[in-house]
């Protein structure tokens, strides 16, 4: 009999996301962002539920496999070429490219390749990461337009805080000083900004976490109304109960004592399934459908959970880590992080289902 944790992938949560992504951008092209393996839950489990007006991503690895999967639409590297040797393949397989550095235009101008390349010119809108700042922004713009290489330029931009207006505003301000006068498309929403800040929308946005079902604040009730659905659900099973005196201490560090007689579930998954090992005593957690809490240090292979609200459960019991009735955000939270950790973290060794 094999170990009983399973992650399940739901595609009709991944369509229902991209509903509600185009809805809330209506008039713009979106972009399914499938960086990081798709977040975790696998691009070949899910391009072909995203397929939308292209594919973003950052390996070369992951375009080309979209490519011979059959994807013939765009694709865009969000950072770009990593080497100017890697040109040709982006010839090859006429993919879209991010330009931040001034090293990338001097590489796209001495390339030899069979067609020009679509490009993406990034601009720095005060994030500080990569990207032009707003005063080098038109004469890297226009040196790209002045290149045999280079085909339509759109410009981009990030958002460091998309959930807040004030920081989104100032952003857009610093855009467009870099933007202004320059007649090229546009894609500067992700996922926070595509829900709330419609000025930002422009020709293109490009949703990542929203498409899996997590809130982009890392606060489940910041989209609890908005139809999204989270799309992984990491499940397993109680494999062991104890029964507790008061006083005693459960787990590495002994960190949590009981303060009365109580049972202890030992559910089958750990920090070697992804489970996030600083997650604390009172992250939610169901049995049998009962939200509970964790209790005690999270080990390799093991959790352990407080069973006193869920009085029936017994070995078997079904446990939901994540997923439809646990939120991602709220297990993050608790462990001092953000749902998209988590959804990268799923270890290998998890089964993944597809329904």
């Amino acid at each position: 009999m094999t170990r009983p944790i399973v992650a399940t992938i739901n595609r009709a949560a991944l369509r229902q996301n991209l509903a509600v992504a185009r809805q809330a951008a209506a008039g713009s092209r979106l972009w399914s962002v499938v960086k990081a393996n798709a977040y975790g839950h696998g691009i070949e489990r899910v391009w072909q539920t995203l397929q939308s007006d292209g594919f973003a991503l950052l390996n070369l690895e992951e375009a080309i496999l979209l490519r011979e999967r059959g994807w013939q639409g765009p694709i865009l590297l969000l950072e770009g070429f990593f080497h100017p040797d890697e040109l040709p393949l982006l010839d090859r397989y006429r993919l879209t490219t991010s330009v931040h550095s001034e090293w990338q235009i001097k590489a796209l101008a001495s390339a030899r390749l069979s067609a020009p390349l679509a490009v993406y010119l990034k601009i720095n809108s005060g994030m500080n990461r990569l990207g032009f700042r707003p005063e080098a922004v038109k004469d890297a713009w226009q040196r790209l337009q002045g290149l045999a290489n280079v085909d339509e330029v759109t410009l981009m931009a990030h958002f460091a805080e998309g959930e807040n207006a004030q920081s989104v505003n100032a952003a857009m301000v610093t855009i467009e000083k870099g933007v202004a006068g320059i007649p090229a498309a546009r894609s500067l929403a992700n996922s926070a900004a595509l829900l709330w800040h419609p000025q930002t929308h422009h020709d293109w946005v490009r949703p990542g976490i929203i498409l899996y079902g997590a809130s982009p604040s890392g606060m489940w009730a910041d989209i609890a109304d908005s139809g999204l659905r989270p799309v992984m659900t990491l499940r397993s099973e109680i494999i062991g109960i104890q029964q507790l005196k008061r006083g005693d201490a459960v787990g590495y560090g002994a960190c949590y004592h009981a303060e009365t007689g109580q049972r202890i579930g030992v559910v089958a998954c750990g920090y070697a399934d992804g489970y996030p090992r600083l997650a604390a005593t009172g992250t939610p957690i169901a049995v049998d459908g009962v939200i509970t809490r964790v209790v005690g240090r999270v080990s390799m292979d093991m959790i352990t959970v407080d069973l006193t609200p869920c009085p029936q459960a017994t070995l078997g019991s079904r446990v939901e880590l994540w997923g439809e009735q646990v939120k991602i955000d709220d297990v993050a939270a608790a462990a001092g992080t953000v749902g998209y950790e988590l959804m990268c973290a799923l270890a290998p060794r998890v089964p993944v289902e597809v329904i």
